[in-house]
């Protein structure tokens, strides 16, 4: 009955040893699978804040322009406020 039992502890010990590599290898692969995800969700993030840069300072290229027109026409203008 002993014997038995331990070789069925060393059946199922080598079971789960067989099994746990494959397990870490889907593990891995999972993880890097989430990390290539992030680097493309960081590049989109990053080309996205591009865009909006770019946007914004073309409204400020615009606003600038609108203001320089406004004050050779002798509109009122109010030079815009100096950064603290």
């Amino acid at each position: 009955m002993k014997g038995h039992r331990i070789s069925l502890l060393s059946l199922f010990a080598i079971c789960a040893a067989l099994a746990w590599p494959t397990h870490a290898q889907d593990t891995a692969s999972q993880l890097l699978a989430a990390v290539n995800a992030l680097k493309q969700q960081q590049a989109q993030i990053a080309d996205n804040q591009a865009k909006l840069d770019q946007q914004i300072a073309d409204v400020g290229e615009t606003i600038r322009v609108a203001r320089l027109f406004m004050s050779r026409a002798g509109g009122k203008h109010k030079p815009p406020p100096k950064p603290k």
